[in-house]
């Protein structure tokens, strides 16, 4: 089994700590693992996308909240907006780069979830069964 230390080895060498409650990195890891952060950047993954078919894509986000995570995840460098001088206006967005990587490991953990959701269950029902 890996320790603790064993995964935070070398972390300390790092500008940034996550763990400090002033250090900014702890705010992109906010903005990337929030609900609708983690599924704008899995929907973009697979391509540049409008804000209407992200929206559909990204099923029960509403239009406030896509447009708060667009620009924040905009902001942190992680999706790029493109507006088209077209009429009506067109606008695309797509990952960074430094989107794809995050996207990338996001991506092994939602597939990591969604193939153990069969445990994830079983232990759901063994705790509320504990319980009652």
């Amino acid at each position: 089994m890996t320790t603790t230390q064993e995964l935070t080895a070398g972390l300390d060498d790092l500008p940034y700590n996550v763990f400090a409650k002033v250090c900014p990195s702890r705010g992109t890891l906010e903005h990337v693992t929030g609900r609708w952060g983690a599924l704008t950047l899995g929907a973009l993954y697979e391509g540049s996308l409008r804000f209407n078919e992200l929206r559909r894509r990204v099923d029960g986000v509403s239009e406030k909240m896509l447009s708060q995570t667009l620009h924040a995840l905009e902001r942190d460098g992680l999706v790029h907006r493109e507006a088209q001088p077209t009429n009506p206006p067109r606008v695309d967005y797509e990952l960074t780069p430094l989107g794809r990587g995050v996207a990338e490991r996001l991506l092994a953990l939602i597939h990591f979830v969604e193939g153990s959701m069969d445990d994830v269950l079983a232990a759901r029902e063994r705790y509320d069964a504990a319980r009652a």
